[in-house]
Protein backbone atom coordinates (compact mmCIF):
# COMPACT_ATOMS: atom_id res chain seq x y z
CA UNK A 1 0.00 0.00 0.00
CA UNK A 2 1.28 3.54 -0.99
CA UNK A 3 2.13 6.15 2.15
CA UNK A 4 -0.29 8.17 1.68
CA UNK A 5 1.30 10.55 4.08
CA UNK A 6 4.24 11.12 2.06
CA UNK A 7 4.30 13.93 -0.28
CA UNK A 8 3.80 13.34 -4.06
CA UNK A 9 5.70 16.32 -5.03
CA UNK A 10 9.03 17.62 -3.74
CA UNK A 11 11.53 20.84 -4.13
CA UNK A 12 15.09 20.04 -4.00
CA UNK A 13 17.29 23.11 -2.43
CA UNK A 14 21.70 22.98 -2.71
CA UNK A 15 22.68 25.95 -0.38
CA UNK A 16 19.47 27.72 -0.35
CA UNK A 17 19.18 27.53 -4.09
CA UNK A 18 16.14 25.37 -5.38
CA UNK A 19 17.72 22.48 -7.62
CA UNK A 20 15.22 20.39 -8.76
CA UNK A 21 11.61 19.77 -8.42
CA UNK A 22 9.86 16.51 -8.84
CA UNK A 23 5.80 15.75 -9.21
CA UNK A 24 5.64 11.69 -8.50
CA UNK A 25 2.06 12.01 -10.03
CA UNK A 26 3.20 13.60 -13.36
CA UNK A 27 6.57 13.18 -14.57
CA UNK A 28 5.93 15.41 -17.45
CA UNK A 29 5.66 18.61 -14.97
CA UNK A 30 8.28 20.88 -15.40
CA UNK A 31 8.62 23.84 -12.99
CA UNK A 32 11.42 25.74 -13.64
CA UNK A 33 12.10 27.37 -16.83
CA UNK A 34 15.43 26.03 -17.52
CA UNK A 35 14.35 22.62 -16.99
CA UNK A 36 11.57 23.52 -19.55
CA UNK A 37 14.35 25.07 -22.25
CA UNK A 38 16.37 21.74 -22.04
CA UNK A 39 13.99 19.81 -22.58
CA UNK A 40 12.46 21.78 -25.55
CA UNK A 41 15.56 21.30 -26.89
CA UNK A 42 16.06 17.44 -26.14
CA UNK A 43 12.41 17.14 -28.03
CA UNK A 44 13.62 18.86 -30.73
CA UNK A 45 16.70 16.84 -31.43
CA UNK A 46 14.50 13.61 -32.73
CA UNK A 47 11.16 12.70 -34.08
CA UNK A 48 8.31 12.92 -31.08
CA UNK A 49 8.68 10.02 -29.18
CA UNK A 50 11.58 8.36 -30.79
CA UNK A 51 13.85 6.89 -27.72
CA UNK A 52 17.04 8.73 -27.36
CA UNK A 53 20.36 7.59 -25.47
CA UNK A 54 21.06 10.37 -23.45
CA UNK A 55 23.98 11.29 -20.87
CA UNK A 56 23.03 13.61 -18.05
CA UNK A 57 26.29 15.27 -16.41
CA UNK A 58 24.60 16.10 -13.04
CA UNK A 59 21.62 14.18 -11.80
CA UNK A 60 19.65 16.53 -8.89
CA UNK A 61 16.03 15.00 -8.36
CA UNK A 62 16.23 13.18 -12.19
CA UNK A 63 13.72 15.57 -12.99
CA UNK A 64 14.86 15.50 -16.84
CA UNK A 65 15.47 11.82 -17.00
CA UNK A 66 11.97 11.17 -15.17
CA UNK A 67 10.58 13.19 -18.51
CA UNK A 68 12.44 11.39 -21.39
CA UNK A 69 11.54 7.94 -19.66
CA UNK A 70 7.53 9.31 -19.86
CA UNK A 71 8.18 11.34 -23.77
CA UNK A 72 10.12 8.77 -25.21
CA UNK A 73 9.56 5.07 -23.78
CA UNK A 74 12.57 3.21 -24.66
CA UNK A 75 15.35 5.51 -24.04
CA UNK A 76 18.20 4.14 -22.62
CA UNK A 77 19.91 7.44 -19.88
CA UNK A 78 22.72 7.32 -18.12
CA UNK A 79 23.21 10.04 -15.01
CA UNK A 80 26.28 10.73 -13.45
CA UNK A 81 26.02 12.70 -10.13
CA UNK A 82 28.74 13.36 -8.34
CA UNK A 83 26.97 13.54 -4.56
CA UNK A 84 26.81 10.15 -2.79
CA UNK A 85 24.27 11.49 -0.56
CA UNK A 86 21.92 12.59 -2.83
CA UNK A 87 22.09 9.61 -5.00
CA UNK A 88 20.63 7.92 -2.28
CA UNK A 89 18.63 10.20 -0.94
CA UNK A 90 16.38 10.55 -4.37
CA UNK A 91 16.36 6.42 -4.54
CA UNK A 92 14.80 6.53 -1.41
CA UNK A 93 12.08 8.69 -1.73
CA UNK A 94 11.82 9.63 -5.14
CA UNK A 95 11.63 6.22 -7.48
CA UNK A 96 11.97 5.81 -11.06
CA UNK A 97 8.62 4.82 -12.75
CA UNK A 98 8.73 0.91 -13.37
CA UNK A 99 10.47 0.28 -16.88
CA UNK A 100 12.79 3.41 -17.27
CA UNK A 101 16.16 2.39 -18.05
CA UNK A 102 17.65 5.12 -16.20
CA UNK A 103 21.03 4.07 -14.71
CA UNK A 104 22.67 6.66 -11.71
CA UNK A 105 26.34 6.69 -11.33
CA UNK A 106 27.92 8.09 -8.50
CA UNK A 107 30.54 10.24 -10.14
CA UNK A 108 32.18 13.15 -10.81
CA UNK A 109 30.90 14.82 -14.07
CA UNK A 110 34.13 15.45 -16.34
CA UNK A 111 35.72 11.65 -15.11
CA UNK A 112 32.59 9.87 -16.45
CA UNK A 113 32.20 11.70 -19.48
CA UNK A 114 35.82 11.18 -20.41
CA UNK A 115 35.16 7.13 -19.68
CA UNK A 116 31.74 7.07 -21.79
CA UNK A 117 32.30 5.19 -25.46
CA UNK A 118 32.66 7.47 -28.15
CA UNK A 119 29.59 8.15 -30.17
CA UNK A 120 27.49 6.34 -27.76
CA UNK A 121 24.98 8.86 -26.98
CA UNK A 122 22.27 11.00 -28.98
CA UNK A 123 21.94 13.65 -26.66
CA UNK A 124 24.33 15.21 -23.50
CA UNK A 125 22.71 17.10 -20.77
CA UNK A 126 25.02 19.42 -18.89
CA UNK A 127 23.23 20.73 -15.73
CA UNK A 128 26.18 20.41 -13.30
CA UNK A 129 26.80 22.63 -10.45
CA UNK A 130 28.14 22.92 -7.31
CA UNK A 131 25.82 24.59 -5.29
CA UNK A 132 25.04 27.44 -7.39
CA UNK A 133 27.89 27.91 -9.41
CA UNK A 134 28.82 25.81 -12.54
CA UNK A 135 32.30 24.07 -11.47
CA UNK A 136 35.62 24.95 -13.47
CA UNK A 137 36.45 21.21 -14.89
CA UNK A 138 33.01 21.02 -17.19
CA UNK A 139 33.88 24.39 -18.54
CA UNK A 140 36.72 24.25 -20.62
CA UNK A 141 38.08 22.86 -24.31
CA UNK A 142 38.86 19.60 -22.92
CA UNK A 143 35.60 19.02 -21.58
CA UNK A 144 34.00 20.43 -25.09
CA UNK A 145 36.06 17.96 -26.37
CA UNK A 146 34.92 15.11 -24.70
CA UNK A 147 31.47 16.17 -24.52
CA UNK A 148 31.98 15.93 -28.82
CA UNK A 149 33.39 12.83 -28.96
CA UNK A 150 30.75 10.68 -26.74
CA UNK A 151 28.31 12.05 -29.20
CA UNK A 152 26.80 10.27 -32.63
CA UNK A 153 27.11 12.42 -35.84
CA UNK A 154 24.48 14.96 -35.57
CA UNK A 155 24.18 14.61 -31.65
CA UNK A 156 23.17 17.63 -29.41
CA UNK A 157 25.07 18.83 -26.45
CA UNK A 158 22.95 20.85 -23.95
CA UNK A 159 23.66 22.77 -20.79
CA UNK A 160 22.21 24.52 -17.99
CA UNK A 161 24.57 28.12 -17.32
CA UNK A 162 24.10 30.51 -15.13
CA UNK A 163 25.71 34.40 -15.22
CA UNK A 164 24.85 37.90 -15.20
CA UNK A 165 26.66 41.07 -17.21
CA UNK A 166 29.07 41.52 -18.17
CA UNK A 167 28.66 37.89 -19.45
CA UNK A 168 32.36 36.93 -18.61
CA UNK A 169 31.79 33.36 -18.15
CA UNK A 170 28.61 32.74 -20.61
CA UNK A 171 30.89 34.76 -23.21
CA UNK A 172 33.65 31.89 -22.58
CA UNK A 173 31.78 29.24 -22.59
CA UNK A 174 30.24 30.17 -26.32
CA UNK A 175 33.45 30.83 -27.46
CA UNK A 176 34.96 27.09 -26.18
CA UNK A 177 31.98 25.09 -27.49
CA UNK A 178 32.07 26.78 -30.79
CA UNK A 179 35.96 26.31 -31.50
CA UNK A 180 34.69 22.42 -30.78
CA UNK A 181 31.15 22.65 -32.40
CA UNK A 182 29.84 23.18 -35.79
CA UNK A 183 26.42 24.88 -34.84
CA UNK A 184 25.85 26.72 -31.70
CA UNK A 185 22.60 28.49 -30.11
CA UNK A 186 21.89 29.90 -26.95
CA UNK A 187 18.57 30.23 -25.46
CA UNK A 188 17.80 33.05 -22.38
CA UNK A 189 15.37 35.26 -21.51
CA UNK A 190 15.48 38.62 -22.59
CA UNK A 191 16.06 40.49 -19.12
CA UNK A 192 19.20 38.02 -19.03
CA UNK A 193 20.06 39.06 -22.37
CA UNK A 194 19.93 42.55 -21.81
CA UNK A 195 21.76 42.30 -18.45
CA UNK A 196 19.10 43.21 -16.47
CA UNK A 197 19.05 40.27 -14.07
CA UNK A 198 21.34 37.44 -12.94
CA UNK A 199 19.88 34.08 -14.71
CA UNK A 200 20.17 30.55 -16.73
CA UNK A 201 20.94 30.42 -19.96
CA UNK A 202 20.54 27.19 -21.92
CA UNK A 203 23.95 26.35 -24.26
CA UNK A 204 23.50 24.07 -27.09
CA UNK A 205 25.97 22.70 -29.77
CA UNK A 206 25.88 20.03 -32.45
CA UNK A 207 27.76 19.46 -35.72
CA UNK A 208 25.02 19.60 -37.61
CA UNK A 209 21.82 22.55 -37.53
CA UNK A 210 20.41 23.16 -35.01
CA UNK A 211 16.40 23.39 -34.78
CA UNK A 212 16.76 27.01 -34.31
CA UNK A 213 12.70 27.46 -36.05
CA UNK A 214 10.91 25.04 -33.60
CA UNK A 215 13.23 25.46 -30.63
CA UNK A 216 12.18 29.60 -30.44
CA UNK A 217 8.85 28.75 -31.49
CA UNK A 218 8.82 26.73 -28.06
CA UNK A 219 10.83 29.05 -26.18
CA UNK A 220 8.62 32.17 -27.10
CA UNK A 221 5.41 30.32 -26.08
CA UNK A 222 6.92 29.47 -22.33
CA UNK A 223 5.25 31.11 -19.35
CA UNK A 224 8.66 33.28 -18.87
CA UNK A 225 9.39 33.69 -22.83
CA UNK A 226 12.99 33.17 -24.08
CA UNK A 227 15.31 33.87 -26.89
CA UNK A 228 17.21 31.76 -29.25
CA UNK A 229 20.18 33.77 -30.55
CA UNK A 230 22.40 32.18 -32.62
CA UNK A 231 24.35 33.01 -36.01
CA UNK A 232 25.37 37.11 -36.09
CA UNK A 233 23.62 37.84 -33.33
CA UNK A 234 25.45 35.48 -31.12
CA UNK A 235 29.02 36.46 -32.24
CA UNK A 236 28.29 40.04 -31.15
CA UNK A 237 27.50 38.13 -27.29
CA UNK A 238 30.83 36.57 -27.68
CA UNK A 239 32.71 39.27 -29.19
CA UNK A 240 36.36 38.87 -28.49
CA UNK A 241 36.30 36.33 -25.93
CA UNK A 242 38.55 33.59 -26.61
CA UNK A 243 37.95 29.46 -25.68
CA UNK A 244 39.51 28.15 -22.06
CA UNK A 245 42.18 26.10 -21.68
CA UNK A 246 41.73 23.54 -18.72
CA UNK A 247 44.50 25.29 -16.85
CA UNK A 248 42.55 28.87 -17.44
CA UNK A 249 39.27 27.84 -16.25
CA UNK A 250 37.39 29.40 -13.71
CA UNK A 251 33.48 28.63 -11.86
CA UNK A 252 30.72 30.34 -13.08
CA UNK A 253 30.37 33.78 -10.68
CA UNK A 254 28.50 33.41 -7.73
CA UNK A 255 25.07 34.42 -7.96
CA UNK A 256 23.64 37.80 -6.38
CA UNK A 257 22.24 37.49 -3.04
CA UNK A 258 18.38 36.64 -3.41
CA UNK A 259 19.18 35.34 -7.39
CA UNK A 260 18.05 31.92 -7.22
CA UNK A 261 16.25 32.33 -4.10
CA UNK A 262 12.68 30.78 -2.78
CA UNK A 263 10.11 33.14 -2.62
Amino acid sequence: MPDVDRPRAWLLTVDGSPQSYVDLDDPLHLEFEYVRRLAHAVDCAAPEGEPLDVLHLGGGALTLPRWVAATRPGSRQRVAESDGGLVELVSALLPLAAGADVAVHTADARDHLEAAPSGGYDVVVADVFGGSRVPAQVASLGFARAAARALRPGGLYAANLADGAPFGFLRSQLATFAAVFGELALIAEPSVLRGRRFGNAVLLASQSPLPVAPLARRAAADAFPARVEEGRSLARLIGGAQPVRDEDAVPSPRPPEGAFGIG
